[in-house]
């Protein structure tokens, strides 16, 4: 299905919690949040059914997000739905990483795809003081977990922050020489307004190309990221640039959050209620969902903050 722009809309990010073991400082307050009451959030089967719908509109990729995805109990059942659905080809979780020695096989076994595991840092110090709880080896064993399970095309996503890990960006792409992974580099998008980063924290992706002058361009995946490779590389180094350079004109999902809301768009209020529906009634919504994407997200810096109405943790990236 294509949108009011002509965008064909082939990707849906389903978030199946908002709860998560971490508490990164540009995503969710330190004490977390509260806990919704059950009756408000999606149950496994509404998730079920919002896939088969998403699936009837020409929904190809379905990527299971959180909050962290791998604290919900039921994560390898949800994961096993999305993959049966008829016309899905590609179900992909976003993950900090930490449960994986635990569930990477089964994931795996339940038909997920591919794995991207967040990794802001190689300073066991600064993971944690970004994440407030957790360990840097919980983070590298969960990486070697998703490996040893049989994953390809990992992906590393980083935040990219002035003042922070900047001067990490060369031992941070040197990942992709140590491994079969891809890293990359994501703008910090003025979403969470914890105070804990001024104007300086939002630099551009060029800074990575600045750090990495032997970077070689190569063609894109079809992905939003500009794609480089270091010189005998096994991966990609891959730019999201969401503030320097918005990729709106590309954009082709739509965003599910766990307490049932459609997002046409990540940094609009605009949300659209699929909690207690059919799947033709949910199949209806999201037709209005493709169909309220707006032309562009306007602008974000640190001056012009996200209007999307909630946390990264409540929306699902």
């Amino acid at each position: 299905m294509t949108d009011n722009y002509g965008r064909e809309i082939t990707y849906m990010r389903m978030s199946v919690t908002e709860l998560c073991d971490l508490r990164c400082r540009y995503c969710m307050p330190e004490n977390g949040i509260c806990k919704k009451a059950p009756e408000l959030m999606l149950t496994v089967e509404e998730m079920a059914c919002a896939v088969r719908a998403a699936a009837s509109l020409g929904i190809r990729k379905i990527r299971i997000t959180g909050g962290e995805p791998l604290v919900n109990k039921n994560i390898v059942e949800i994961c096993r739905n999305a993959a049966s659905v008829p016309g899905i080809e590609e179900v992909c979780i976003t993950t900090n990483g930490i449960k994986l020695p635990k569930l990477a096989q089964p994931l795996k076994e339940a038909g997920v795809k591919r794995v991207n595991i967040s990794l802001d840092t190689l300073n066991a110090e600064k993971y944690a003081y970004m994440t407030r709880r957790g360990t840097l080896s919980q983070a590298e064993e969960g990486l070697r977990a998703a490996l040893l399970a049989g994953f390809k095309k990992i992906k590393i996503n980083t935040v990219l922050i002035g003042g922070f890990n900047d001067d990490e960006i060369r031992s941070l792409a040197e990942l992709t020489m140590r491994y079969p992974v891809d890293i990359r580099f994501i703008e910090l998008m003025p979403m969470y307004d914890s105070g804990d980063f001024g104007p300086e924290a939002f630099i551009s992706n060029e800074r990575v190309l600045e750090e990495l002058p032997e970077a070689e361009k190569v063609p894109c995946d079809g992905s939003v990221a500009r794609l480089y490779r270091l010189p005998g590389a096994m991966g990609n180094i891959g730019l999201i640039s969401p503030v320097s350079a918005h990729f709106c004109a590309e954009c082709n999902r739509i965003r599910l959050t766990a307490d049932g809301k459609l997002k046409p768009c990540l940094h609009s209020s605009d949300e659209i209620s699929i909690k207690g529906l059919d799947e033709e009634g949910m199949r209806g919504q999201m037709i209005r969902a493709i169909h309220a994407k707006p032309e562009w997200h306007g602008a974000l810096d640190c001056n012009n903050r996200s209007k999307a109405g909630r946390n990264m943790n409540q929306i699902g990236g």
